[in-house]
């Protein structure tokens, strides 16, 4: 049985850890992110400006979605990080079964409100009729592989709970190859358009996922046997305790987001298509946050599973710092860089690429400014989830949301529509704070429980 790339994370330098488990996440979601670029730039390139705003405007409820899909997968991995640091073999195989269960069923939930309520969404958020048909056939399409995006998450976050961060990495390079392929394929020879383009990202996925299975199969402790595959009302109950919170708290960011986007729908189709411009580089800004996160939570799931409360706060610094460190590094590039890779995006007339250059690389420049922020709100959102509290992290997205919605409606009547750009850095320092205040008061409670059972035990055992 294949258990090479499995990380018992209870044990062993915690710097050295959480860094081996994070770097192949950060190259994975920097294939991640080169493929949804490409489509972003051969649209841009291939078919025009309009076609570069009609992404933009699906973007958010495509994020919506897509936040439903990890959130629920990445609340189920928190209870598989615990089993396994706990050294409940026979529990955790019944868990994924619950597991596999719940996300069928999320599946189909999914693409039928996605498909249902599409036209609904883009009319509440005032698409513009230029770009309301491209918007809407690619979010046609991105729904339709909502099965194929759940697949591939659960199973990431089945392998990322065992310590495995390689295998997502081998899927995500073979999925950047595939899609870049196929989206010179389809929208520079075929010329499918932006139809082209997300049937690229779907077919991509499909073998992400395939690759995925086939090492979960040869692995031991998440080789499920038919008995397995049953609901547990148990298992499904606590899986779902701590999955809908964090779905929840990706609804509200994301319905957050479109509000913002209903505000830059107002500014006319060249503003809306350098917002996107820079939202394809979001991913990059956050990707390492992203891959720190994911390790802190499989790392203090662990740890909290095998009673390492110590290693958690060790931990955690050890994070925090590195997260620090990658920001200021991804800034500094941003800033240097960032007008070239945003001309990448746009083509056609000169005097529109400049203005469309000029309004992404100003709200670039604001998020770099501010990047560290961001990079804190990952590390102890993912902390608080570990240590399996899912309810303040949930909190802290509402805060996004007040934040984030407050500031698009109201700074630029103030300071005018590049106001819009401050909404994501007010919205990352109330969830900031609220996160980091939370982690401690849960690690202070844990600690202390834990020092009373240790008396306890002591004066039991003197008696």
């Amino acid at each position: 049985m294949q258990k090479t790339n499995t990380k018992d994370m209870t044990s062993g330098s915690p710097v050295k850890l959480l860094l081996f488990f994070a770097v192949p996440l950060m190259l994975g979601n920097l294939f991640q992110q080169m493929y949804t670029m490409v489509d972003t730039i051969i649209v841009g390139k291939g078919v025009g400006v309009e076609a570069l705003a009609s992404l933009g405007a699906a973007d958010w409820l495509n994020w919506l979605f897509l936040g439903l899909v990890t959130g629920l997968t990445q609340g189920f991995s928190i209870q598989m990080a615990q089993l396994y640091g706990a050294g409940q073999r026979e529990r955790l195989k019944q868990t994924i079964g619950t597991a596999v269960l719940l996300t069928v069923g999320a599946a189909v939930l999914f693409v039928l409100v996605g498909q249902g309520g599409l036209r609904f969404f883009l009319d509440l958020m005032h698409t513009p009729d230029n770009i309301y048909a491209g918007a809407e056939i690619y979010l046609r399409i991105m729904f339709g592989g909502i099965p194929v995006i759940l697949a591939y998450n659960l199973s990431a976050s089945m392998l990322r709970a065992l310590g495995d961060g390689k295998t997502p990495l081998y899927a995500m390079v073979i999925a950047a190859c595939i899609n870049v392929v196929l989206d010179l394929v389809f929208v520079m020879v075929f010329h499918w358009g932006i139809p082209g383009a997300a049937a690229a990202t779907v077919i991509a996925q499909v073998f992400s996922f395939l690759y995925c299975f086939m090492v979960i199969r040869k692995m031991e402790a998440l080789s499920i046997r038919r008995e397995d595959l049953r609901m547990d009302r148990g298992i499904a109950s606590r899986l779902l305790m701590l999955g809908m919170p964090v779905m929840f708290q990706n609804i509200i960011i994301s319905v957050g987001g479109m509000v913002v986007q209903y505000v830059i729908n107002g500014f006319g189709f060249l503003f809306v298509a350098g917002f996107t411009a820079t939202n394809k580089l979001y991913g990059l800004l956050e990707m390492a946050a992203i891959s720190f996160g994911y390790a802190v939570t499989t790392y203090t799931g662990q740890n909290l599973g095998a009673g390492r409360l110590d290693r958690i706060r060790t931990g955690m610094r050890s994070a925090m710092a590195m997260a620090a460190v990658t920001s200021v590094v991804v800034s500094a590039v941003m800033l240097i860089f960032g007008p070239a890779i945003l001309r990448l995006f746009v083509s056609g007339d000169p005097a529109q690429m400049d203005e469309v250059v000029g309004i992404a690389f100003h709200y670039l420049s604001v998020m770099s400014y501010f990047l560290v922020i961001l990079y804190a709100l990952h590390v102890y959102r993912c902390g608080l989830q570990g240590l399996g509290d899912t309810v303040m992290p949930m909190v802290s997205g509402v805060a996004e949301f007040v934040m984030r919605v407050s500031a698009a409606l109201l700074l630029p009547m103030v300071i005018g529509q590049n106001g819009v750009f401050y909404a994501e850095i007010l919205a990352w320092t109330g969830a900031a704070v609220i996160l980091i205040t939370a982690y401690y008061r849960k690690m202070h409670r844990l600690t202390g429980g834990q020092k009373t059972r240790t008396v306890e035990r002591n004066r039991d055992e003197e008696t």
